[in-house]
């Protein structure tokens, strides 16, 4: 498999998981739609009110979720994986003495083949250590020293 085609598979992987993230908070913010048009049906009183109340921070709370997978979605057609570079950036894979990692989005070990690679964004912790480094350079993360092999 050629680098190109290992990060198009890596990225695929990220866009599915976003793309099925997306769809559960869609189904969620669905159902609680439909649970506030039953509640106005009913007239309870200040049990309805509590209930109402209660239904419309849940679609608060996922409308913030749902805007935060739009910006995963956004990200991630942002990820050019037919460049190349010789340094770290958005879209890389880097090769360390520890792991490799997909410069992407933070969706954990994917497997691709037989070979674990780390999905990872670059404002989590390892994304910013990784950020912009070069093959030869090393950094400490988790008190163990990680030497970057290469970078694609």
């Amino acid at each position: 498999m050629t680098t190109k085609e290992l990060k198009t598979t890596l990225l695929n992987q990220c866009k599915d998981v976003v793309e099925t993230r997306y769809g559960k908070i869609k189904q969620t913010i669905s159902g609680i739609e439909e649970s506030l048009f039953e509640e106005s049906k009913s007239s309870a009183g200040d049990k309805h009110e509590t209930g109402r109340a209660m239904l419309q921070i849940d679609r608060e709370n996922a409308g913030k979720q749902l805007q935060e997978i739009e910006k995963l979605q956004q990200l991630v057609r942002k990820i050019d994986v037919k460049s190349k570079s010789d340094y770290a950036r958005l879209g890389s894979l880097v090769y360390t003495n520890q792991a490799t990692y997909f410069l992407s989005i933070s969706i954990g070990t994917s497997i691709v083949g037989k070979t674990n690679y780390m999905c990872v964004a670059l404002n989590s912790p390892i994304g910013q250590l990784l950020l912009g480094k070069q093959k030869g350079d090393a950094f400490v993360f988790n008190e163990k020293e990680i030497k970057i092999k290469r970078v694609v």
